[in-house]
């Protein structure tokens, strides 16, 4: 028999009134890592207090005038939003809160490097009103923070972590990275053991992706570099599982652990449930919804055309039914303990879920893959865990 993961239903799912979450992109670096291909730029920080200022404007464009309420998370994502003073930071959550109504119990979470972090800035950020650290640690081996190109060193990581807790930070996210060219076993279980010793209360672990157009990509062409084989990096993810199972931790999403249930990245989950955001930012994404909107990329020509009292998108367009209903599958399937809600998807969509993917979902429950969690709700097993592409990719076609 496969075994499935145990563990109660937790998240309500989102009514389709839900209240949109915010995202704000800062794509400011102080350099580029060689894998990222996110919407970054290096040696461009002189212009971050004018960038702040037409995030701002944009999020004033956004609300014309409507002051929401309810408003239940922000996230600062990037790039390295700890580039931003927190003074900077408190200006765009004092925004927030007065154009889109921030609840007071919001979840405000900041995305930093540990070479970005010190004592005085975090208790600036704490002041600011951020809640929530994610601090991008990535590796504690020498080989992979050199391979990944990072900026800090393993005793920086943490000093900056050591230092966010002297600050009162109570809910630190920490991201690492596995399946890095040139990784052991021995290096992943001691990463596994030194997130287990610093017990933050999150943790993300993501699969290296060499995407193309990135220097680590050129690197492993030219045969610099050699790439981890799938089935290792697979190896590695399931060792993953096991140890941090072994800890109590849950696993509750594809990537992303929580120490405990409370811990879930309440922003992420919005994501997950097909939820809506506003994206404010260069290059950030939103969807209000039908409505998916992405900004221009630029920094200079977004902050250009925000002052010309403009929205600065490159892209708007309006998600078909049949988009949503496929997305909302395959963004809920990576949901490991909650999965898909068979009721929110029939009052989202306005057709039931077992009449829509029927077939999709038969055939997969006899290979293993999906389960009946309640009568309610449809998830992944473990092993369809690992198979979990495939699986969604079955909805989207």
């Amino acid at each position: 028999m496969l075994e499935t993961i145990e563990t109660t239903a937790l998240v309500v799912p989102l009514p389709i009134d839900a209240s949109p979450g915010l995202y704000v992109h800062v794509p400011f670096c102080r350099h580029i890592c060689p894998y990222c291909d996110f919407n970054t730029y290096a040696g461009q920080e002189k212009l971050i207090p004018e960038y702040v200022a037409a995030v701002i404007e944009e999020m004033r464009i956004t609300a014309d005038g409507q002051v929401a309420s309810g408003t239940p998370t922000l996230f600062f994502g990037g790039g390295t939003p700890s580039l931003l003073t927190p003074d900077q930071v408190a200006s765009v959550v004092i925004a927030a809160r007065e154009l889109f109504g921030l609840c007071d119990d919001a979840e405000v979470t900041l995305e930093s490097n540990p070479e970005s972090l010190d004592a005085l800035n975090l208790a600036g950020l704490r002041d600011a009103g951020v809640n929530r650290l994610s601090i991008g640690v990535q590796s504690q081996q020498r080989a992979g923070l050199r391979v990944l190109g990072r900026g800090h060193t393993s005793q920086k990581a943490e000093i900056a972590i050591q230092a966010a807790r002297e600050a009162g930070f109570d809910n630190l996210s920490l991201d690492f990275i596995f399946g890095w060219p040139g990784q052991t076993d021995v290096d992943w279980q001691a990463d596994l053991e030194t997130i287990l010793r610093w017990q933050p209360e999150h943790v993300s672990l993501y699969s290296l992706i060499v995407e193309p157009g990135t220097p680590m990509h050129s690197a492993v062409d030219r045969g610099i570099l050699r790439a981890l084989d799938d089935d290792t990096a697979a190896g590695f993810y399931e060792r993953a599982m096991e140890v941090l199972a072994g800890a109590g931790w849950e696993h509750y999403e594809i990537a992303n652990w929580a120490r405990e249930p409370r811990y879930r990245s309440r922003h992420n989950q919005l994501y997950w449930q097909a939820g809506p955001y506003h994206g404010f930012g260069a290059g950030a994404h939103g969807t209000i919804g039908p409505v998916r909107s992405s900004n221009l990329l630029l920094p200079s020509k977004y902050m250009a055309v925000v002052r010309e009292g403009k929205r600065p998108h490159a892209v708007s367009e309006t998600i078909s039914r049949e988009t949503a209903m496929g997305e909302t599958m395959m963004l809920g399937l990576r949901l490991l303990v909650d999965g898909v809600s068979a009721s929110a998807f029939a009052a989202r969509h306005g057709q039931s879920l077992t009449e829509r993917y029927s077939a999709e979902i038969d055939r997969f429950v006899s290979l293993g893959l999906l389960e009946w969690h309640t009568p309610d709700r449809l998830r992944l097993t473990r092993r369809g865990g690992l198979l979990a592409n495939e699986v969604s990719a079955a909805f989207l076609a």
